[in-house]
């Protein structure tokens, strides 16, 4: 009878099927061209040979030191166009931020014998302590909206951060106002400070797509920093030059903020962000309603969406409004609540201010949030189409006709009953296509105020109205 081999048997003979100089193993590092083959020798040595080529240890050294782990899959599409031009507007901010510093200490008195350190001791405090006052004003201020239009915010930051070195350059040549002028600048700069670091974290979640957030954004830092050692370097050879000549600082001023607006311009411009916020949606829901509901790519929302200015609207949208900004009296609250009875939210509308407001319950969530911004836009479609010289019969759906008659009629009730009939019936399918089309649907950035509202009048019957 014959014996089953062992199974140390059997793996000493496949140790030994196994030839000399053969390939036994490969690794690689990432996506990169850093390649290495294990190759079998005598005396079952593993002898490594790398396949690289040989730029490759340069190129995998500063991808190390300055990339995210794991770059390109750990980070979005857009990181690299948006790091590029980053990396530019850094640098002409660096050099322009050079000539304003000259423009200051001059200002306060380097070089001149009449000036006293105590004066510019109090020109510096108080240019920090006034912008120490703007950054917690103006967080207190707009914080909760940063999230929401992060490139919008980012641009804005950029430019008022060119504004403030302007006034700190010009500040020399006003001695009177020169400590009012550094001042302004301070706060200025102090808005840049809340607006751009906000924004930057923003951004940096969304270029993080390995939960790598800390990673990409140290990479990020390490890049600035190189980038600013060598503004560094290059402002050392400019300062001896424009030490003293007004007109070419002026030059260099104007040409550098130039370079800065266009890269910056470029780089909020070149984020492509899936998620949704106001600005997209408004950009989605219209061309959903006028394009017989066709959904927009990612990339061309993207494209569309404002980065200068906010979102022009008919309407007056306020997401989260207080009770009684929405509800004015007993009559609204039982009219609207059996138009929305199956709703976590109320919407009203007052036709003749153009202001939408919008209710929202203390146990709505997210998917509620988006659904009433979803018929907000779709009323404010309503109200836009009516306003314009197009047939409202051209459009196909009868729930749109109705409400675009309804506006022109001033018809509020009907205007929300068919709406709301509309937003049932396509809201489903928006989503579907929006999912379809490679849209995320949370984290949600709509935006929404804090108020929240509990109602629940049905059971109450006519009489029991006056004593509610």
């Amino acid at each position: 009878m014959l014996q089953k081999p062992s199974t140390n048997h059997l793996n000493l003979l496949s140790l030994q099927s196994v030839k000399m100089d053969t390939i036994v193993a490969n690794e690689r590092y990432g996506s990169e061209d850093t390649r290495r083959s294990f190759i079998r020798r005598p005396n079952d040595r593993l002898e490594i040979l790398d396949r690289s080529e040989k730029y490759t240890s340069l190129n995998h050294f500063f991808k190390t030191v300055f990339l995210p782990q794991g770059y390109p899959e750990s980070v979005s599409d857009d990181y690299f166009s948006y790091q590029l031009w980053d990396t530019v507007q850094a640098f002409a901010s660096s050099i322009t931020g050079t000539l304003a510093t000259q423009a200051v200490l001059k200002g306060i008195g380097v070089g001149d014998e009449t000036a006293t350190p105590m004066a510019a001791t109090i020109t510096w405090i108080l240019k920090d302590g006034t912008g120490m006052l703007g950054r917690i004003a103006f967080a207190w201020y707009k914080g909760t909206g940063l999230d929401c239009d992060a490139k919008r915010w980012r641009l804005f930051a950029d430019l008022l951060n060119d504004f403030a070195i302007f006034l700190e350059i010009l500040a020399p040549f006003f001695k009177v106002y020169f400590t009012f002028i550094v001042c302004v600048s301070g706060v200025g700069k102090s808005i840049v400070g809340v607006a751009g670091g906000a924004t930057r974290a923003a951004l940096t979640q969304h270029q993080a797509r390995r939960n790598n957030m800390a990673d990409v954004s140290a990479k990020d830092g390490s890049q600035e920093t190189l980038v600013n050692l060598a503004a560094l370097i290059c402002s050392l050879l400019i300062i001896p030059v424009v030490s003293g000549n007004q007109v070419l600082t002026w030059i260099l001023f104007i040409l550098f903020t130039s370079l800065h607006i266009f890269a910056n311009y470029s780089a909020v411009t070149a984020v492509v962000m899936e998620t949704l916020n106001q600005s997209r949606l408004n950009i989605l829901v219209k061309h959903y309603l006028s394009c017989g509901g066709a959904i927009l790519s990612v990339n061309k929302v993207n494209k569309q969406e404002p980065v200068v200015i906010a979102t022009k609207r008919k309407l007056e949208i306020n997401l989260g409004a207080r009770f009684h900004a929405v509800i004015k009296n007993f009559e609204d609250l039982w009219t609207l609540q059996n138009i929305f009875a199956e709703e976590k939210y109320i919407i009203n509308i007052d036709l003749k201010s153009d202001v939408l407001g919008i209710l929202l319950h203390e146990d709505s969530k997210i998917e509620d949030h988006i659904k009433c911004c979803f018929q907000a836009e779709v009323l404010n479609f309503a109200a836009e189409y009516c306003s314009s010289s197009y047939d409202h019969e051209m459009l196909e759906n009868r729930s749109l006709q109705c409400m675009i008659k309804a506006v022109s009629l001033g018809d509020r009730v009907g205007l929300l009953e068919n709406s709301i009939l509309f937003t049932n019936q396509h809201y489903n399918r928006f989503v579907q296509a929006l999912t379809a089309e490679g849209w995320a649907m949370s984290p949600s950035l709509m935006g929404a105020n804090e108020w929240r509202s509990a109602w629940n009048v049905h059971g109450l019957y006519e009489e029991d109205k006056k004593t509610f």
